[in-house]
């Protein structure tokens, strides 16, 4: 059974999002006639990467036990409050968290973990949105 884990509530310092396409393919005849099929009306491969900077180490092993859960047993990531920190207006929430798209979050590479201080550090977490049967 798959199960549903909340990313920690840490507020990243930076963060990328592109919303992802919808699927589709151009074909193209020998007399130069273009047809566009389009194979659905929900977007793919949506990408997110969350920066944090100056972590403290337990933040740190709050994001890689995050990602060991849900890695372990293909599982899914929730941003029910961590990392949307910074958004004001709960559209952009709602494309997140999938209540507009239907996407589900995995981790699209495990998170990268900078020393930068003693006891500080820097983490980049990627993601990629997946279009899963419901849970």
């Amino acid at each position: 059974m798959t199960t549903l884990y909340n990313f920690p509530e840490i507020a990243p310092s930076s963060r990328t999002f592109t919303p992802g396409r919808f699927p589709s393919t151009d074909f193209e005849s020998l007399d130069g006639t273009k047809t566009h099929i389009r194979y659905g009306n929900k977007r793919v491969n949506a990408t997110m990467t969350l920066g944090f900077s100056n972590l403290s180490e337990s933040e740190v092993w709050d994001i890689i036990e995050n990602y060991e859960k849900v890695n372990s047993e293909w599982n899914k990531v929730q941003f029910y409050h961590g990392g949307l920190q910074g958004y004001r207006t709960n559209d952009i929430r709602r494309e997140i968290t999938g209540a507009y798209t239907g996407l589900i979050w995995r981790y699209s590479a495990p998170p990268t973990v900078t020393s930068t201080f003693d006891g500080l550090s820097n983490v980049s977490c990627s993601f990629v949105a997946c279009l899963d049967a419901p849970i």
